[in-house]
C-alpha cells in the first residue's frame, strides 16, 4: 500500500468520527486488491502506521481471485489493472459499504463526498437501532 492514499485517509477520519460518537461496535474493514504486494505483516504495519485500532478497523488480504470476486460479484463494485501485464497500477473503487450484521449490503457512500458520508452515518444509526433492538 502506497504512504496514504485517499481512501485510507477517508477511513481513518470516519474512524475517529464514530469513535467520538462512541461507537466502538462498529467494524470497519479495508480489504486489500493488490495481495502480491499487501501481505498480512505489510498491512498490519500499514494500519499500526496510519492509526488504525485493531478492535475497530481490520485490513485484510487474500488470494487476488477471491478478493476480486468478493468486489466485483458480492460489493458490486469495480476492480482492474490499467496494465495488460497483470502487475500495472490497480484502479478501485473510492465507495464505502455498509453491510449489517446478517452481510446485507445496506448502502453505498462516496467517501469523498461530504453529504454521502452524512448519510453512511445517518444509515449506521439505522442498522445499530435494528441491530440493538433485535437482541433485547
Amino acid at each position: 500500500m502506497s504512504a496514504r492514499p485517499k481512501l485510507t485517509y477517508a477511513m481513518s477520519r470516519l474512524q475517529t468520527e464514530l469513535r467520538g460518537r462512541g461507537w466502538d461496535d462498529v467494524m470497519l474493514v479495508s480489504i486489500s486488491v493488490d495481495p502480491a504486494t499487501d501481505t498480512p505483516e505489510v498491512l498490519a504495519e500499514y494500519a499500526a502506521v496510519h492509526g488504525a485500532k485493531q478492535d475497530g478497523w481490520q485490513f485484510l488480504t487474500g488470494t487476488r481471485e477471491s478478493i476480486w470476486s468478493l468486489s466485483v460479484d458480492s460489493f458490486k463494485l469495480a476492480v482492474m489493472e490499467i496494465e495488460d501485464t497483470g502487475d500495472g497500477p490497480i484502479v478501485h473503487s473510492n465507495r464505502f459499504v455498509l453491510s449489517d450484521g446478517q452481510r446485507q449490503i445496506r448502502g453505498y457512500y462516496d467517501a469523498f463526498d461530504a453529504d454521502d458520508r452524512a448519510k453512511l452515518l445517518s444509515d449506521l444509526e439505522i442498522v445499530r437501532a435494528e441491530s440493538a433492538s433485535a437482541t433485547h
